[in-house]
């Protein structure tokens, strides 16, 4: 659980184990809201949870999509 009202992006790659690159690769893309506060770029936990479950499933329960 996410506690915090907005994440850095190195917070958001440490709550998701996702690298930095990938992170901003995904922001790039537009499958990832960010947003910008002077140089910060911030993201909702919310948006980080919805990137996360948009991404595709392995194994077992890719078979059952």
């Amino acid at each position: 659980m996410i506690d915090a009202e907005a994440l850095t992006i190195p917070e958001a790659c440490a709550a998701s184990r996702i690298g930095r690159t990938k992170i901003y690769q995904a922001i790039k893309e537009g499958r990832l809201v960010a947003r910008k506060l002077g140089k910060k770029t911030l993201i909702l936990p919310s948006d980080l949870r919805d990137f996360i479950s948009s991404l595709p499933l392995m194994g077992r329960g890719a078979e059952m999509s």
